[in-house]
C-alpha cells in the first residue's frame, strides 16, 4: 500500500489520490510495453546480469517471442509480455503456455553460433545505431558480444542447458497463476511479474513486483553453522535477499567520493555520488547505467561486478563480511 504522507515536525496524512492504472487507460499497447522493457530490463529482475539478445524472434511455425536474453548462467531466457489481464483472459491460447512452447524451441539451440546465427545477429541489425559495428558484421560483432558476456560469467561451459520463462503483465489472472505455480512445483523456471502503473496525484509511476515465485520466511534468516562441525567457527551467510546500497552506507562500507570500478574492465573507473549515482567520465548516471554503459550488457548485478578500489573487493563481498560480523557479535 502507497499512503502519501507530508512531513512538518510530524507525519500527516496527504489528500493526494491514489489510482492503479492499466495500461489500456494510459492509450498504452503492448509494444511500447516491450521497448520500455528492452530498454530498461533490470525494471524486471533483481540483483542479475542479463543481456538482451533478441525482440520478436520468429520459429518455423510462424511464433514469435517478445524478449530473449541471456542471464548470468548461460541460460535463454524467454520474457513475454501482455498488456493487461484483460488481454491474457481474451487469449485464446493460455498465456503460460505460448512461453513454453517458444522455450521448448529455444532448447534446441546448441551453441553461441547457433544463438548469434538465429537470434542474436538480426537483433543487432535492426538496432545497428546502438552498437558500435565499425568494421564488423553483426554476425562478427554478436559472437564477440555474447562470448565476452559468457567469459566474464563463467559460463561459456553452460551455455543454454536450461531455458527460463518471465512472464510480464500489469495484472495476471487466477488460471494463469494457478498454472504458473503448478509449472513451478515441477521444476520449470518461470517467474510472474507485474509492472503496474500508479497516478499519484498528476504523477504516474510504475510499480514492479514478483507475484511468483513467492519469496519464502527463510530466505530472509541467516543460517548459522553448527560449530561442532564448521572449520572456521564463522556464520554462513545463506540469505538470498541481500541488503542494498542505502545500507552499505548507512553500515560506512561504501560513500560519497570513494571510486569504483567494473571488475575485468579497465579504464571503468568512476566517482561515488550518493546510494543511486555516480559521476563517470564526467557524467553522472545511475550505478545500472554506468555498468551497462562499461560492458555493453542490458544490465548487471551492481554488488557482484562493483570493485570498491580502496578495499579490492566487490561490494557483494563486502555487505556479506560485514553480515557475518555482526552475526558474530551476537555470538560472542
Amino acid at each position: 500500500m502507497l499512503i502519501p504522507i507530508n512531513i512538518n515536525n510530524s507525519i500527516q496524512v496527504n489528500d493526494l489520490d491514489i489510482e492503479i492504472l492499466q495500461f489500456k487507460n494510459l492509450g498504452l499497447k503492448e509494444e511500447h510495453i516491450e521497448e520500455f522493457l528492452r530498454k530498461n530490463i533490470e525494471i524486471i529482475i533483481d540483483d542479475e546480469t542479463l543481456l538482451v539478445i533478441g525482440r520478436q524472434v520468429r520459429n518455423v511455425e510462424k511464433g514469435r517471442s517478445d524478449l530473449t536474453a541471456i542471464d548470468e548462467d548461460g541460460n535463454l531466457v524467454l520474457i513475454e509480455i501482455k498488456r493487461d489481464i484483460d488481454d491474457i483472459k481474451m487469449r485464446k491460447e493460455p498465456f503460460e503456455f505460448q512461453a513454453i512452447r517458444y522455450a521448448a524451441s529455444y532448447a534446441k539451440i546448441q551453441d553461441v553460433d547457433e544463438a548469434v546465427e538465429k537470434i542474436f545477429a538480426p537483433y543487432i541489425l535492426k538496432y545497428n545505431d546502438e552498437f558500435e559495428l565499425g568494421e564488423l558484421t553483426p554476425e562478427e560483432k554478436g559472437k564477440r558480444i555474447l562470448n565476452e558476456f559468457l567469459e566474464k560469467n563463467n559460463a561459456l561451459k553452460t551455455f543454454n542447458r536450461k531455458q527460463r520463462i518471465i512472464l510480464v503483465a500489469s495484472g495476471f489472472d487466477a488460471q494463469t497463476l494457478s498454472a504458473v505455480a503448478w509449472l513451478i512445483e515441477n521444476g520449470v523456471d518461470i517467474n510472474c511479474i507485474e509492472i503496474s502503473p500508479i497516478k499519484i496525484g498528476e504523477q504516474i509511476l510504475l510499480q514492479s513486483n514478483q507475484i511468483l515465485p513467492l519469496q519464502k520466511l527463510d530466505d530472509y534468516y541467516v543460517e548459522i553453522e553448527d560449530k561442532k562441525v564448521a572449520t572456521s567457527g564463522q556464520s554462513k551467510i545463506t540469505r538470498k535477499y541481500l541488503p542494498r546500497m542505502n545500507k552499505l552506507f548507512e553500515w560506512g562500507i561504501i560513500k560519497a567520493g570513494d571510486m569504483v570500478e567494473i571488475k575485468n574492465y579497465p579504464n571503468s573507473e568512476a566517482a561515488v555520488i550518493d546510494t543511486q549515482k555516480v559521476k563517470y567520465k564526467n557524467e553522472v548516471m545511475l550505478f545500472n547505467r554506468w555498468g551497462e554503459k562499461v560492458t555493453k550488457w542490458s544490465s548487471l548485478n551492481i554488488y557482484e561486478w562493483t570493485i570498491l578500489k580502496e578495499s579490492n573487493r566487490t561490494l557483494h563481498k563486502l555487505r556479506v563480511d560485514k553480515m557475518e560480523e555482526l552475526q558474530n557479535e551476537k555470538l560472542d
